[in-house]
């Protein structure tokens, strides 16, 4: 499936210098998108952009923290002013801190909402506020099947990505009456530094396929992780034009790990 309505159109990506975010960048620049690739992390920042420029693609770097509401704001402007009007969202920016509820620190705690429920509402709000004139628009939200399914030792992550969600369901509904669609994408255990980081070095990934029975872990019935492009593809189906009845979804995925009904 041919997908349209993505072609010449401005998006701007958070969280655009690795693992998800760079796919998709690099997935909806690859259909013919404009794309504001936006990143707290400087240097990556600037080599994922120069690769992409070199490859023909339409990215530009916006340097940004989606912690900070007003730089947000200004952001979106800019990017209207230097790209033209924001047609497409995604909010990919996020973070993660494990470790046992009663272990975690309230820096933890406050960094992993701060990123990856206050930045979402930080982006959306600014890109929405922009968006309503024109009567038009794209929103998706990658969120994580953790919102949905418990983790042991994921406590901060899986209730900051359950609330981005939810928002996302209700920024949904807010902004059908424009035509504006919001949708969320869940991955599971998907290839990134982030997994690996979380694994620690070295680690073998078959423990995620198996899963851990010790953890209340289910494994990946399709016995393989998920690539990051994976995710971007259904990023991309989900502001193309082929999705333009649907909003408030939320498409797991994880290969089967959360036995999503």
């Amino acid at each position: 499936m041919e997908l349209t309505g993505i072609e010449s159109t401005v998006a701007l990506v958070t969280g655009a210098a690795r693992g998800i975010g760079a796919a998709v960048v690099e997935t909806l620049a690859g259909a013919g998108a404009h794309v504001a690739a936006v990143d707290r992390d400087f240097e990556a920042l600037a080599t994922v952009v120069t690769k992409f420029g070199a490859e023909g693609f339409h990215v530009r770097g916006y340097p940004a923290d989606v912690c900070d509401s007003e730089p947000v704001d200004a952001l979106a402007g800019r990017v209207e002013d230097e790209l033209g009007p924001i047609g497409i969202l995604v909010n990919a920016a996020g973070v993660l801190h494990t470790g046992r509820v009663v272990e975690l620190s309230d820096r933890q705690w406050d960094e992993v909402f701060s990123v990856n429920a206050g930045g979402v509402f930080h982006v959306s709000r600014a890109v929405a506020r922009r968006m309503i004139p024109r009567r038009r628009g794209a929103i998706v939200t990658v969120a994580s099947n953790a919102a949905g399914v418990p983790r042991t030792e994921m406590s901060a992550y899986a209730a900051s990505k359950a609330a981005s969600a939810q928002f996302t369901r209700c920024l949904g509904l807010e902004l059908a009456d424009y035509g504006i669609r919001c949708n969320i994408v869940s991955p599971g255990s998907t290839d990134t530094p982030m997994l690996r980081s979380m694994l620690g070095e070295g680690a073998d990934t078959r423990q995620v396929v198996e899963g851990s029975p010790a953890a209340y872990r289910v494994g990946i019935p399709l016995r393989k992780l998920a690539r990051p492009q994976d995710v971007a593809e259904a990023v991309a189906y989900l502001v193309s034009d082929q999705a333009g009845h649907v909003t408030m979804h939320d498409l797991y995925v994880d290969g089967g790990a959360a036995l999503h009904v």
